[in-house]
């Protein structure tokens, strides 16, 4: 006898089996007596559900069991053949048992959890990395309107200073009033790796020094 075990999987549970430790014990118990009962040990067969049949797959792998996912275009295929037209778990169970005694069906190819969960890291660093750049761009466009002289005054726009420096002074017309002496101690104690020279040169740079030299249309144009 070859037994086959035909697992219809939902988000959280499969069957009545809750996608929980507990749960998935319960499920090994129920392989090991069929395995009892056979004297072989069943693969398991379910349909493709993305991330939902991940607790699955993996504890199969733990376990070292066999393990089939079909493409749900083929079982959906196959129950529209068959006489019974009933939807309930159970029958779609069934039909997954079917196909693995019609079909040459293969079994899925382990490729290890480790890298499993690097590929899901890799996509959820490129998605962070989209959102990064995205922000970085909306920054850019809104800095241009509001306060485009900031841009040339330090080499890194997206640095801690610059973005302290930013948040207290976010126009060119806050900068405008304050004193040269204020922001070369709040640019100082922001990066204490830097001396005051180099402090009080942004400050200037900024055109706290001489606001005067900084024409007035130059403020308007930040807010037009």
């Amino acid at each position: 006898m070859n037994p086959v075990v035909g697992l219809d999987v939902s988000k959280g549970e499969s069957l009545s089996i809750s996608h929980t430790r507990e749960g998935l014990d319960t499920f090994l118990h129920f392989l090991k007596n069929v395995e009892s009962i056979t004297g072989k040990q069943p693969p398991v067969v379910l349909e493709s559900t993305g991330p939902y049949q991940t607790p699955i797959t993996q504890f199969l792998e733990e376990q070292n069991y066999l393990y089939i996912v079909i493409n749900p275009l083929i079982s959906y295929q196959a129950k529209k053949s068959s006489l019974r037209k009933v939807k309930t778990d159970a029958i779609d169970a069934y039909h997954l048992c079917e196909l693995y005694y019609k079909e040459e069906l293969q079994p899925h190819k382990k490729r290890g959890l480790q890298l499993l969960n690097l590929r899901i890291l890799t996509r959820q660093h490129e998605s962070l990395t989209d959102l990064c750049m995205q922000a970085k761009l909306q920054f850019h466009a809104i800095l241009n309107q509001v306060f485009p002289e900031f841009r040339s005054v330090f080499g890194d726009l997206f640095s801690k200073v610059s973005l302290h420096i930013l948040l207290e002074y976010p126009t060119s017309e806050e900068v405008l009033k304050a004193r040269e002496s204020e922001l070369t101690e709040l640019i100082a104690a922001i990066c204490i790796s830097r001396s005051n020279a180099w402090a009080k040169e942004k400050a200037k740079k900024n055109g706290c020094s001489k606001p005067q030299s900084i024409s007035k249309s130059c403020v308007r144009k930040s807010f037009d």
